[in-house]
């Protein structure tokens, strides 16, 4: 089989690029740029956003099972591509079983302003999130759920980190993320603040808020820390999601589907704005 279209060979110092987008994230802030490996992954942004691909690179191992549509996937893409030895990629990589594939991606670009403009807004905030993969699952949930985007306190979890990429599957080019280094980027904007929390004196279960304000953030905390005393006090209601007895918390991941989706599928109460959520009777 052929190998399809023209195979550049990958030279020393986009190799080590590659390792320092992997490995820094100093090093894709400044070049607004990630990695994404894996075949299914990979093709996925062929597929779906050819356009944010810089560059692609694949290894012996890889094409030899490429399929006929793959190839014909890959040979429409207009960015570079690149072949290195097994031995090379393996060296790159970030994965325990690579795959022979990765590529370069442009880091997307949100318009937080018009984001923020919408008269409707149901989004997550997420305030000091350490674990990749929490970050990774949230992304991922929020895109699931259609809501507006994903807000990250700037000490969290790089959202281009490859541990946080795999676990979006794909949604990190289609959901608007955004890093904030101050929460009054949306409490200004008029979003209000529903904050889940395990203990809190005006906590509210879940299911006795019956409607929502149209502009709306869902904020969780750290996973082990929780919420912030800035979350906090910014928030016009503290909500909890009940639990069996004996069972202490939920993952912060399962703690914003559960948000969601309750939240997503409630009536909106334009009177709501700075006020308690409505409870049942």
């Amino acid at each position: 089989m052929g190998t399809g279209p023209h195979l550049q060979t990958l030279t020393r110092a986009q190799g080590s690029l590659i390792r320092q987008l992997l490995r820094e994230k100093r090093v894709r802030s400044s070049e607004e740029a990630f990695v994404v490996e894996g075949a299914k992954s990979c093709h996925d942004v062929i597929s779906g956003h050819p356009q944010a691909i810089r560059s692609l690179l694949v290894s012996p191992s890889y094409l030899r099972v490429e399929t006929d549509a793959e190839r014909k996937r890959r040979s429409s893409l207009g960015a570079r591509q690149f072949l290195c030895a097994d031995s090379v990629f393996a060296k790159l990589t970030d994965v325990e079983v690579p795959q022979g594939i990765l590529a370069v991606v442009q880091q997307p670009r949100w318009d937080e302003g018009q984001l923020l403009g919408r008269s409707r807004i149901l989004g997550i905030y997420g305030d000091r999130l350490q674990d990749p993969a929490n970050v990774g699952a949230i992304i991922r949930t929020a895109a699931a759920l259609n809501l507006s985007g994903v807000w990250l306190s700037a000490d969290s979890a790089d959202h281009f980190s490859p541990k946080v990429v795999r676990a979006t599957a794909g949604t990190l080019l289609s959901l608007p993320t955004f890093r904030t280094a101050d929460l009054r980027t949306v409490t200004l904007s008029e979003c209000e603040i529903y904050s889940a929390v395990l203990s809190s004196a005006d906590k509210v279960p879940i299911r006795e808020i019956r409607t929502t304000p149209s502009r709306l953030l869902v904020a969780v905390g750290n996973e082990g820390a929780g919420l912030s005393s800035e979350v906090m006090q910014a928030s016009q209601v503290r909500f909890s999601i009940p639990l069996a007895e004996g069972v202490e918390s939920l993952n912060v991941a399962a703690t914003v589907a559960i948000s969601a989706f309750y939240f997503s599928g409630l009536p909106i109460d334009s009177r709501a704005h700075g006020g308690k959520p409505p409870r049942s009777v």
